[in-house]
């Protein structure tokens, strides 16, 4: 969906597509036929934005297959679909039964890395609508935090400058801007704004910045104007935006029950106590812990936030809660004028398959409205933030999956 500024400008929202586990060009054309057109109509939608996500096998052929890339583009425009961006972080099967760690590898010292990120560019430089001021792309910000030293830095900073000259090679060939965002998470090497401004420092702010994803600002407990602050005075574009909300419990001890539901085993659910905020390491095992299992095991002091995406519209039951006032005060620092460089926002709840089970969509037409209702809910609240939709106009109500 696209929403405009009372200036004309325009903000680009989609969902992305990584809740999907298809990995070749027939399983994602599916994919579109299956979940992105029926959540289209759902929205009464002229044109749906996704948050595309290629694993890297089919991101190689696309990348070396123009002619491919044609056809995608054809498929998508056909369906009423636009792609102004790429979830770059998995780097493949981020659907398996078990990913846990693994979606951190290959890392920013690693060739394939490089490789895989500029493929998503120049595929990337192809799908964008002719009228999209620019295309961007979303990568783990640089890697998980051990092993980490000053070899694997130095490593890590060959690697983005060669990712900076590689965008500029697309820019050139194709005439089309791509801007890479790496996205600050829970236990990476880049876990908070303040290391993100300590240590993605001097890159070139016209094709590398930040990718803001709201569950990890609030799981890092940053005060969304404070880091958006200190950003802004790295020279650290915010390129991207991905709207999600977090697991919260105020009183981890007496919610155990509840959180214990929340335990599973495909992806880590990094958890973190306000004290993450002020603290040298965020990851401290004194305020954090790697997976929510741990946590509940640990028993960590004070209220919790957990790296788990919960749907937008439909909060957990009570006694827990989800992030969402940090969600709409990042938002609110973050469009409250002209968007300039974060006119690209995401929906981006991975977890639909893995809620626990009252909760869990049970056959794809439920995963469609669910995907429908959450985009509904975060174009209403763009909306109260002054922001008009373009196109049809888009049902307010839709119904939500038990």
């Amino acid at each position: 969906m696209r929403l405009r500024h009372a200036d004309g400008s325009t903000v680009h929202l989609g969902y992305c597509t990584n809740v999907h586990p298809a990995e070749d060009t027939a399983g994602i054309l599916a994919q579109l036929d299956t979940y992105a057109l029926p959540v289209r109509e759902a929205l009464g939608a002229d044109l749906l934005g996704l948050g595309l996500w290629l694993a890297a096998p089919v991101a190689a052929e696309l990348a070396a297959d123009p002619a491919a890339r044609r056809r995608l583009r054809a498929e998508l425009t056909h369906r009423g679909l636009e792609v102004v961006t790429l979830n770059g972080f998995p780097y493949a099967a981020f659907q398996a039964p078990v990913v846990k760690g693994a979606v951190y590898h290959p890392d920013w010292t690693t060739g394939q890395r490089l490789r895989y990120t500029l493929d998503l560019a120049r595929i990337l430089a192809d799908l964008l609508p002719d009228d999209a001021a620019r295309g961007s792309v979303s990568t783990l910000p640089l890697a998980w935090r051990h092993p980490w030293d000053a070899a694997h830095a130095e490593a890590s900073r060959r690697r983005l400058d060669a990712l900076t000259t590689g965008l500029a090679e697309v820019e050139r060939d194709t005439g089309r801007v791509v801007r890479v965002g790496f996205e600050p998470e829970p236990g990476c090497v880049v876990e908070s704004s303040g290391q993100a401004a300590a240590l993605l420092t001097d890159l070139d702010p016209d094709r590398l910045g930040i990718c803001l994803d709201l569950a990890h600002l609030a799981c890092a407990w940053e005060e969304p104007v404070a880091a958006l602050a200190r950003l802004r005075a790295a020279g650290l574009p915010v390129v991207k935006v991905q709207v999600s909300a977090a697991l919260e419990s105020a009183d981890p001890v007496a919610d155990a029950e509840a959180l214990g539901r929340w335990v599973e085993p495909r992806f880590l659910h990094q958890t973190r106590t306000a004290g993450c905020a002020h603290a040298a390491d965020p990851a401290d095992p004194a305020y954090a812990a790697d997976d929510l299992d741990e946590a509940l095991a640990a028993r960590l002091p004070g209220a919790w936030r957990v790296h788990y995406h919960v749907p937008l519209h439909a909060p957990p039951e009570p006694p827990l809660t989800s992030t969402l006032p940090v969600l709409r005060a990042a938002l609110a620092a973050l469009l409250a004028g002209p968007t300039a460089g974060c006119d690209h926002l995401d929906v981006e709840t991975y977890t639909w398959g893995v809620l626990p089970a009252a909760r869990r969509p049970r056959t794809d037409a439920e995963l469609a409205v669910g995907i429908a209702a959450e985009l509904a809910f975060a174009r209403d609240e763009l909306v109260t933030l002054g922001l008009t939709p373009a196109g049809r106009a888009v049902p307010t109500t839709l119904g939500v999956p038990r």
